[in-house]
C-alpha cells in the first residue's frame, strides 16, 4: 500500500507556509493615522495616500501617469471606455484567465473574442489572436499570467499593423519588466488588482497607468464621477461613476511598496531553487525560460502536470489532490477557459451587444481553445505565490511532495477518481472560485 497522505499516510508537510498578505507595524501606525485624519475616502482624486502611492507605482512601471480606483475589472472597463471603445467593438482576450478580463469587455459595450493560449507561458499566442482578428476589431487585451509574460512584441505589431488598442491585464504582473520596461507600459494603458490574493494588496483596490495625457484626463473624468480632470487639455466629457480608492486601501498599499523588493527577491529565488528540482522528477515540466522578462514577476508557480502515455497515471486533479493532503496549497482548476465557466453568463438578453447590428448573435458554447483546455483541465497545476516567500525549507518540501506523489502515481491511478473532489463541474468550479477569491 502507499504511503501516500491521500491513503492515509504521513504527509510531509505539516505546518503552514508563510501567512498572506504581509505586513508590518508601520503599516497599522500609518492606518491608524488615517483614522484619526477622518478622511477615509477617496475625495478629492488624487487624495493624498493614494496620489503618493499611484506616483510610485508609475515610476517602478515606467509610466508617467496613474490611477488608483476600485479593483482590476473595473481598471479594465475604465481602460476601455477611456480609449474609446464603442458598443459593439470587439476585444481580443485570452481564453484562459480569470473571467474578469472578459466581462470588463462586455460592461464597457464591447464583446470579447476569445483566442487560444502559447503552450509554454499560458499567456496570448500571437498567431491565435491575429486569426481572431476581423473588421469589427477595436483592442487586445493581453493576460501576463502566473510567471510568464504575453508575446508584446509580436502582440505590438499586430496592434500597430491593424491600429488597435493594447490593453495590458497585470493582475498578476506587479512589478515585472519585458526587455526592461515595466508591465503595464509596453502597450496603450495597463491594468492592475490589488485583491487580496495579489503581489501587493489593499484588500481591494485597482490602478491603471498609462503615458498619454489623453487617456489619464478621461480615466480621472470617468473614476470621479463625471468631473473634469484636474489638467482638462483635451476636454473630454464623459459619464462617469465613482470608482475611487479609499485612504485606508492606500495607506495598506504604501506599505506593500515598502515591503516589494525584499518580497520579489525571496520570490525570484526560492522560485528558481524550485524550478531546479520540479525539473529532476519525471512526469514534470516546468515552464521554459523566458529571456525577455528582465525584472521576474510571480503571483502562482506554475508547472505542468505531464505523465507518460507509457504507463497508467491518475488524472491531473487526482494529482493535485494527493498533493494538498501532503500538505501543498495547490490548484488545478485555477482556471478554465472562460466560455466554459459558470460565471460568464453571457447571452444577447444581458448583453445585447452580442447581437447588435448582426444576422447571427455571438454564441460562446462554439468557441474551442485546445491548449486553454489542455491546461484548465489535464495539465496545469498552480502553486500561491506565499509558498515562495519563506525559507528553502519550504521549497524542499513542495518539492519532495510532488516527487512523493510521483512516484506513488501507479497506486494513485487505481484509486477511486472521487478522492479528487470533483464529482460535478459546477460544484467544483464553485469551491475553486471561493478558495480563489477573483479580482
Amino acid at each position: 500500500m502507499s504511503d501516500l497522505a491521500i491513503f492515509g499516510g504521513t504527509p510531509i508537510r505539516q505546518r503552514g507556509f508563510s501567512p498572506w498578505p504581509q505586513y508590518r507595524q508601520a503599516d497599522v501606525d500609518r492606518i491608524v493615522e488615517v483614522v484619526h485624519s477622518r478622511r477615509w475616502g477617496g475625495f478629492p482624486v488624487p487624495s493624498r495616500l493614494a496620489g503618493e502611492f499611484g506616483r510610485r507605482f508609475a515610476e517602478l512601471h515606467n509610466a508617467n501617469y496613474s490611477l488608483c480606483l476600485t479593483n482590476g475589472t473595473i481598471a479594465i472597463v475604465a481602460a476601455l471606455q477611456a480609449a474609446g471603445l464603442q458598443f459593439g467593438d470587439e476585444v481580443i482576450v485570452p481564453a484562459y484567465t480569470w473571467d474578469g478580463t472578459a466581462t470588463a469587455v462586455l460592461f464597457a459595450g464591447g464583446i470579447p473574442v476569445f483566442a487560444d493560449i502559447d503552450p509554454d507561458t499560458y499567456c496570448l499566442d500571437v498567431k491565435s489572436v491575429q486569426a481572431a482578428i476581423t473588421p469589427r476589431t477595436r483592442a487586445i487585451i493581453p493576460v501576463h499570467l502566473a510567471m510568464r509574460f504575453a508575446d508584446m512584441e509580436g502582440l505590438c505589431r499586430l496592434a500597430r499593423e491593424h491600429r488597435l488598442l493594447l490593453i495590458e491585464d497585470c493582475a498578476h504582473a506587479h512589478g515585472g519588466k519585458y526587455r526592461g520596461i515595466g508591465a503595464g507600459s509596453m502597450g496603450d494603458i495597463g491594468c492592475f488588482s490589488f485583491q487580496e490574493s495579489k503581489l501587493m494588496t489593499g484588500g481591494e483596490g485597482g490602478i491603471v497607468i498609462t503615458s498619454s495625457l489623453e487617456y489619464y484626463e478621461a480615466l480621472q473624468t470617468l473614476v470621479n464621477c463625471g468631473r473634469a480632470s484636474l489638467t482638462d487639455v483635451f476636454g473630454r466629457k464623459l459619464l462617469g461613476s465613482n470608482y475611487r480608492m479609499t485612504e485606508l486601501q492606500a495607506a495598506l498599499l504604501i506599505g506593500q511598496l515598502d515591503m516589494w523588493p525584499e518580497m520579489v527577491e525571496k520570490r525570484t529565488r526560492n522560485a528558481a531553487l524550485l524550478t531546479q528540482k520540479l525539473a529532476a522528477i519525471p512526469g514534470i515540466r516546468t515552464l521554459p525560460p523566458q529571456p525577455d522578462i528582465s525584472r521576474e514577476t510571480l503571483y502562482c508557480y506554475v508547472f505542468q502536470y505531464r505523465p507518460g502515455a507509457e504507463e497508467p497515471a491518475p488524472a491531473r486533479d487526482l494529482f493535485v489532490a494527493a498533493l494538498e493532503k501532503e500538505g501543498i496549497p495547490c490548484d488545478g482548476r485555477f482556471y478554465e477557459p472562460v466560455y466554459r465557466s459558470d460565471l460568464f453568463y453571457a447571452n444577447p438578453q444581458n448583453c445585447p451587444q452580442l447581437a447588435w447590428q448582426r444576422e447571427i448573435p455571438v454564441d460562446y458554447s462554439s468557441c474551442q481553445c485546445p491548449v486553454s483546455e489542455r491546461a484548465a483541465y489535464q495539465e496545469a497545476v498552480w502553486l500561491p505565490q506565499f509558498l515562495l516567500i519563506g525559507d528553502e525549507q519550504d521549497v524542499e518540501d513542495v518539492a519532495h511532495a510532488v516527487a512523493k506523489v510521483m512516484e506513488n502515481r501507479q497506486a494513485l491511478a487505481s484509486a477511486d477518481p472521487g478522492l479528487a473532489g470533483l464529482k460535478a463541474l459546477g460544484r467544483a468550479q464553485r469551491a475553486r472560485r471561493e478558495r480563489q477569491k477573483n479580482y
